[in-house]
């Protein structure tokens, strides 16, 4: 009897043991899932050094046409917006009283040359007779102050010609320079004053044209030892107003200044839709640096034959210095920035992403130069960063490559400049 009762307490304390070893544990945590990101590989790039800022397109030449006659405008020759050349035709003003003063001028000339050749040959005759005795000397000088008057009198009525014919060829108003031309300000039937204070019309020298910018003074001494061999390359996009600070540019690391990515075969990114850009040339450097904004003024100078660049348009500029080689690069995007710096997240053959702290030197073209941190052939993460703790596992997509041509160097070398 005792036994019968023994077998099932035995079972009973076993199954208790157990259950309660089972609720000792803790249960496993659930494993997270890779996170699905954009890589990119670090690699070597020639990347062009540039300055950008805001430019403003000016003329080379500016011809505000004032009459330099008074009179009745009688003839509009042109259309308004039109583009004209050196001499051609612009305005007629009546003439009438201007060829009326040119005769009259001519006239007085005829009539006083002759009577100064007389009094030429009668101051030679009194020279002769003074000779035989028959008349005094003082009365040969007379005869040849006589002559020298009258001379003196063609010579003022010389001049006053001139100046008739010059009025009125004045009363037809050429072009003085080639350009494109404004609205027409005074229409036919008006009256117009010589030297009067509102124009005719301004005309616009566009092609060429000129693009004024500032970049910081600081920037100047690389700005002369590049620009000392050559023109160095500036390209303009035209955009609809000026950028906010800063826009399209990262500050290097250092001393370095401002730059923004540009080529001379690619136009600088842009924020919104592409727009074709022009490239010109450097020309000039302001002999001074501004005290208020401590910035330096530039010029360059485009072609322009396509009018793509107009005079008061807002562009970005961007000038080239030189194109540094064998820069390692990665795209921007995989850049972030932390409270201990920049940083990037790494992938490793297992999969795994660990964040590893970077130098910038800068950023140009959408790529950022790194300056250390990261060796060629590296895998970066260029997007998904925002879901990524370092140790996470990672999926990856499609690859990015930095933009730019392969360095066929083996090992990083020094960055050496090159003159682009």
């Amino acid at each position: 009897m005792l036994a019968f009762h023994s077998a099932p307490r035995a079972a009973v304390a076993a199954a208790v043991v157990l259950i309660t070893t089972a609720c000792g544990r803790k249960p496993a945590a659930p494993q997270r899932p890779a996170v699905p990101v954009t890589v990119g590989a670090a690699r070597f790039a020639d990347v062009p050094y540039t300055l950008s800022a805001n430019g403003v397109v000016t003329p080379i030449q500016t011809a505000a046409i004032t009459p330099q006659v008074d009179g009745i405008i009688t003839d509009v020759a042109f259309r308004e917006g039109q583009d004209v050349a050196r001499g051609d035709v612009l305005f007629r003003i009546e003439p009438r009283p201007y060829k009326a003063a040119f005769d009259q001028a001519r006239a007085a000339l005829t009539r006083d040359s002759a009577a100064a050749e007389n009094a030429r040959r009668e101051a030679d005759r009194y020279e002769s007779l003074v000779a035989q005795d028959y008349v005094t000397r003082e009365q040969a000088d007379q005869m040849r102050a006589t002559a020298t008057s009258a001379i003196a009198v063609v010579d003022a009525d010389r001049a006053a010609l001139e100046a008739a014919q010059f009025n009125l060829a004045n009363t037809t108003i050429r072009a003085p320079i080639s350009g494109r031309t404004g609205s027409v300000l005074i229409r036919v039937g008006n009256v117009v004053h010589a030297a009067g204070s509102v124009p005719l019309l301004v005309i616009d020298q566009v092609a060429p044209i000129l693009v004024r910018f500032a970049v910081p003074g600081s920037t100047l001494p690389l700005v002369r030892q590049y620009s000392a061999t050559g023109a160095l390359p500036v390209l303009a996009e035209p955009s609809a107003g000026p950028r906010q600070e800063g826009s399209g540019s990262t500050t290097a690391s250092g001393d370095s200044a401002v730059s923004n990515g540009g080529s001379s075969d690619d136009p600088p990114a842009s924020a919104g839709a592409a727009v074709p850009s022009s490239q010109g040339a450097l020309t000039f450097i302001d002999n001074a640096i501004d005290t208020t904004t401590g910035t330096v003024m530039l010029k360059a100078t485009f072609a322009n034959s396509d009018a793509l660049l107009w005079p008061g348009e807002f562009v970005a500029v961007s000038l080239r210095l030189f194109i540094e080689q064998n820069a390692l690069v990665v795209p921007s995007t995989a850049v972030e920035t932390g409270q201990q710096g920049t940083y990037v997240y790494t992938v490793d053959s297992t999969g795994t992403a660990q964040q590893r702290r970077v130098g910038v030197e800068r950023t140009a073209d959408g790529l950022s130069v790194i300056r250390h941190g990261l060796a060629k052939g590296e895998i970066v993460v260029t997007d998904g960063q925002s879901r990524l703790t370092p140790g996470a596992r990672v999926t990856t997509s499609a690859r990015t490559a930095p933009q730019g041509p392969d360095s066929t160097a083996g090992n990083h070398p020094a960055p050496s400049h090159r003159r682009g």
